[in-house]
């Protein structure tokens, strides 16, 4: 098996650089064209250039829509093209300098926040602009977020484009509490790795040719998809300037961002020997004010140290350096099934603590694997449903791109919940009498396997304590490849006092974007078989059981269909209520030795 490990290093040259239009520490505020500012950010752009040219990587240079009116920036990019095999791109960050405002009358910067009348517009003019100034068109371009409308008409208009950064990990509600309520770029729901977006919605994996974008896209830095998750991501990114502002750093030291670029390296294991890193750090980020609380000092010292340990994994053999036009040729041609997962089985390298995640996704759905709590499921997304969700001024939905969730235990709680009602979450309780044990507080690990075509996690076995004996356990987790399916299987390994017990595995789910909830009205719930029921969700906190069957949820504002079954197990809906507007699907069975094998099962609901 291959064990690679690639880079992207990208850099912008950034004309109206990010912190212009702000009060310096003299008080002065600078102009967005200042020329003192753009001196220094075309100084701070050569540093970087640089430091890596001098570490022997290679770059890709995002030209921005400003940075193509200096006929020096412009120079420098075809210089560094000829003598570093840099390639010259476009990204559409950027944009705001004095001709974008003048000519399109804003002060809007988030290309996917348009109208589509002006996306078009823009894209004409960012191209059409690089070609008269380089003689092509650019390969590969980028934004924080590129939603399906303007991945489609750039690959129309100009099908040479072949890669493109196209959205921010996780970049959503936290975020946006992070920065004040501020920054409105919600885009979470998406993949933390590279992969080629469905003409539909950007944010799901392609699942045929047909469905195939034409674009392989890469995320905006490489997340730490535990920190990123739980916390705000801006501060967890192979960007050592995100970890400054996080400041996870001793001495003017960053081991933690070693550790990320190490946890990655580590990733090929699971990925057929295929493990990717993207850094992408503009000039705004080591202004000679400094940033945050570091002074400019340590961000040049960040940057140089970490273009030093790149450039170590590169002479130790263990790293490529490609830029984005060879990394998109590179990525079809080791990934030809549209079909394979992307997975990361994850560990806290922030905290130190024992806490595992399992990250999942392939074109049917998304979803995280907490094994902290003995692998319940914290978060899920139906791609399936392939969900178009259009965004930008004109489309009634003017900033948020965000995947829409079927579980996610941070915006609408997990296990642990201040009131008696439950938070989102997919997991089993072992029930003894009147006791109950829920395998959310089993805390274990996993390791993963591969089974034909198929993803495999066991977990360590585990103690399920009840006041007459103990029950050894494990659980395994089957991801069906190619079809939106997981299988639970629940195994007693011991059982010494014969205990009879009950196994109910259970999905207690919603939807929504944030933390708020949504109208429940509209959702049906029901059991499939030979006795088929069917309820409209009222808020009543109805519920029924059948001796077997299908549990069902069907949620027309996501347009998913939910089913959890299993192997001789009966069949079990609850309705919640407005204080806990959630749905439960549950399948169980009772035993004394041997499992319990249950699956949940995404489709499109219609």
């Amino acid at each position: 098996m291959k064990n690679e490990f690639i880079l992207n290093l990208i850099h912008r040259p950034e004309m109206a650089p990010e912190y212009a239009q702000k009060i310096t520490q003299s008080g002065k505020k600078d102009a967005i064209g200042d020329e003192s500012l753009l001196d220094e950010s075309l100084q701070i752009f050569l540093f970087q250039q640089k430091t890596a040219h001098d570490r022997g990587l290679k770059t890709t240079i995002e030209m921005t829509y400003a940075s193509l009116f200096s006929d020096e920036v412009v120079a420098l990019a075809k210089k560094h093209h000829e003598l570093y095999g840099d390639e010259i791109a476009l990204t559409l960050l950027g944009l705001p300098c004095p001709q974008f405002e003048e000519k399109y009358k804003t002060k809007d910067f988030c290309i996917w926040m348009f109208s589509n009348e002006d996306k078009r517009a823009i894209v004409d003019d960012c191209f059409n602009l690089f070609k008269e100034k380089f003689g092509f068109y650019p390969a590969s371009t980028g934004s924080y977020y590129l939603d399906a409308y303007t991945i489609n008409y750039i690959k129309e208009k100009y099908p040479m484009v072949v890669c493109a950064v196209a959205t921010c990990f996780e970049e959503g509600v936290k975020a946006y509490h992070t920065t004040n309520n501020s920054w409105y770029t919600f885009m979470d729901g998406g993949p933390w790795a590279p992969w080629i977006p469905s003409k539909v919605n950007s944010a799901m994996p392609a699942e045929s040719k047909d469905d195939d974008s034409g674009i392989v896209a890469i995320p905006h830095l490489s997340r730490d998809p535990m920190a990123c998750f739980d916390g705000n991501g801006s501060n967890f990114g192979t960007h050592p300037q995100n970890v400054l502002r996080g400041m996870i750093y001793k001495d003017n030291e960053l081991p933690y961002f070693y550790n990320l670029v190490d946890m990655f390296i580590h990733q090929a294991k699971y990925n057929d020997g295929h493990a990717y890193n993207m850094m992408f750090v503009g000039p705004g980020w080591l202004n000679k004010l400094g940033r945050w609380e570091a002074p400019y000092e340590l961000l040049k010292k960040s940057y140089e140290d970490a273009l030093d340990y790149y450039a170590k994994l590169k002479k130790e053999g263990r790293l490529i350096d490609m830029t984005m036009e060879e990394y998109a040729h590179h990525y079809r041609k080791e990934h030809p099934d549209y079909k394979t997962p992307e997975v990361a089985l994850w560990k806290d390298i922030l905290y130190g603590s024992n806490k595992q995640y399992f990250w999942y996704y392939d074109p049917y759905l998304r979803c995280c694997l907490d094994f902290n709590q003995g692998g319940a499921m914290i978060d899920l997304r139906n791609y399936a449903a392939k969900l178009d969700i259009p965004v930008g001024i004109g489309t009634g939905n003017a900033y948020n791109a965000s995947y829409p969730y079927i579980i996610q235990a941070n915006y609408r709680a997990g296990y642990f919940t201040h009131y008696a009602g439950q938070g989102t979450l997919k997991s089993c309780q072992v029930k003894y009498g009147d006791e109950v044990v829920d395998l959310a507080l089993e805390r274990t690990f996993a390791t993963y396997a591969k089974e034909g075509e198929n993803t495999v996690l066991l977990t360590k076995p585990f103690d399920v304590v009840f006041s007459d004996g103990t029950i050894k356990m494990q659980s395994k987790f089957t991801f069906v490849k190619g079809e939106g399916k997981i299988v639970f299987e629940r195994i007693i390994l011991e059982n010494p006092n014969h205990l009879e017990v009950e196994i109910e595995d259970y999905l207690v789910g919603t939807y929504g974007k944030e933390e708020y909830s949504l109208d429940m009205t509209g959702i049906t719930l029901g059991i499939k078989g030979i006795d088929p029921v069917e309820i409209p969700y009222l808020y009543k906190c109805r519920h029924i059981e059948k001796k077997e069957g299908v549990a069902y949820a069907l949620v027309p504002q996501i347009d998913s269909l939910i089913e959890v079954g299993g192997e001789g197990t009966h069949a079990r809906i609850e309705e919640g209520i407005a204080f806990s507007p959630m749905f439960r699907l549950s399948a169980k069975r009772r035993l004394k030795e041997g499992s319990v094998i249950s699956w949940l099962k995404l489709k499109k609901g219609n």
